[in-house]
């Protein structure tokens, strides 16, 4: 060993093989610790200029900085000088480029994998990934029943992709078989079928708590990723001890934890306890986010909380966030459900943003409610400008119950009309579709 050491360090052929190594090592580092694409597009270009040869390693990060990027030309002209190189064979280059590829052209990435002699289970999990994103689910499980070999990465991301897409059902049972195949998750896997029994009700409930079981039997540690998603599901299943319980058991909670738990006592009509529970996050000095304060306002109103209302309405601003389209609606229905409709109107002709059907609607519903016929003129006046029979034929029936209440049956019979003649062309064109 020590005459080999000191062969190289007296040989200069062997001496400039070591130089130009840690040249290639030291180029590689450049090219992941630049600032930009530009400079590392920079470094790489030099690299090309000296004639230092490239190594799998600077192909990797020069793509890795054109991924953070969003321009498809300047990988189209590195994915041209790898081609060159013949890195294209190399699995992990060529796994690279096609994970580059579905984050700016998927199309793209399609001929690339197709095109890719061999490929890894990082291959096929980046495609299935991509088809995900891009909401063809199915193709992306005629991708994973065509792998040679899955790991349980490829398991994640097929049940990523169904829960991504909100085909729950599909998850839970690819869930199922990846338990009977031997397979045993990871809290990825977890997490993610734990999220989709948030939106199942009493079967997800039951699911989900069979996932619990299997946490608690492995001994797995209650960090805060678990332990926000198991609060989330049961909260969202209405299981409220049971999300409490995990809930004080979670010795590190972040903002995700405490919106779980607010939204979903919130949307139990546990209303003043979810108050309290925001009012205890703000005093140990977590920040509220947007998602936190739909929570908030939606528990004022199930209760019919005003003033509550308004203040929590005000401290979105005083937090540093914006006042999204979902805090307008559920603040004008606290109001409208109030009686206090000028002031509702007050709001929507305030916003900032362009006010929705959903916001319209909650004010011609309290109109309705409270019999104000005069408001509810001006309203209908605005909305029918803005929305189309086909899609929102609740709105258009309850246009023609105000009408009905006002004896105004002319334009009450007016609108049924114009409803019943866009409904059926609706199911005709569907008919017709099906039977093709």
């Amino acid at each position: 060993m020590k005459v080999m050491l000191v062969n190289l360090l007296l040989n200069p052929s062997c001496r400039h093989f070591a130089f130009s190594a840690k040249g290639v090592n030291s180029w590689a580092l450049r090219i992941r610790n630049a600032p930009s694409l530009h400079k590392a597009l920079a470094f790489y270009s030099q690299m090309h200029r000296q004639s230092v040869p490239h190594d799998s390693f600077s192909i990797l990060f020069m793509l890795k900085a054109c991924a953070s990027s969003n321009n498809l030309s300047i990988l189209h002209h590195l994915h041209a000088h790898i081609t060159k190189l013949g890195f294209t064979t190399h699995v992990f280059v060529a796994t690279s480029l096609l994970h580059s590829y579905v984050l700016h052209s998927f199309q793209l990435a399609r001929l690339v994998f197709d095109e890719m002699p061999h490929k890894n289970s990082v291959t096929w999990n980046t495609m299935i990934s991509g088809y995900s994103k891009a909401g063809d689910v199915h193709t992306a499980r005629q991708l994973f029943d065509r792998m040679p070999s899955r790991d349980l990465a490829s398991w994640s991301a097929m049940i990523a992709a169904y829960i991504n897409n909100r085909n729950y059902r599909g998850a839970l049972l690819l869930f199922q078989d990846m338990i009977i195949n031997g397979i045993n998750p990871d809290q990825m896997a977890a997490g993610s079928i734990l999220n989709g029994c948030a939106h199942m009700g009493s079967l997800g409930l039951l699911a989900g708590k069979s996932v619990h079981g299997f946490v608690v039997k492995n001994r797995w540690e209650l960090n805060l990723e678990l332990g926000t998603v198991l609060v989330d599901m049961y909260a969202k299943c209405g299981f409220l001890k049971y999300a409490c319980q995990i809930f004080n058991l979670m010795s590190e909670r972040n903002v995700r934890t405490w919106t779980a738990l607010i939204c979903g006592l919130a949307h139990h009509g546990c209303c003043k306890e979810a108050l309290v529970l925001f009012e205890t996050m703000r005093h140990e000095g977590v920040e509220p986010n947007e998602f936190t304060f739909t929570g908030v306002l939606s528990a004022c109103v199930h209760a019919g909380l005003v003033q509550e209302g308004r203040k929590y309405f005000n401290m979105i601003e005083e937090c540093g966030l914006e006042i999204r389209i979902q805090h307008y609606g559920c603040f004008v229905d606290l109001l409208g459900r109030s009686g206090l409709l000028e002031e509702a109107y007050g709001v929507i002709k305030s916003m900032r943003l362009e006010p929705n059907v959903i916001v319209w609607s909650s004010l011609l519903s309290a109109c309705k409610q409270h019999k104000s016929f005069d408001l509810a003129e001006r309203v209908i006046e605005q909305i029918l400008e803005k929305i189309e029979p086909d899609n929102h034929a609740g709105v258009y029936s309850l246009v023609s119950d105000l009408y009905v209440l006002q004896d105004k049956w002319d334009d009450a019979e007016n609108i049924r009309n114009l409803l019943n003649q866009h409904v059926r062309k609706g199911r005709a064109y569907s008919l017709i579709r099906s039977g093709l």
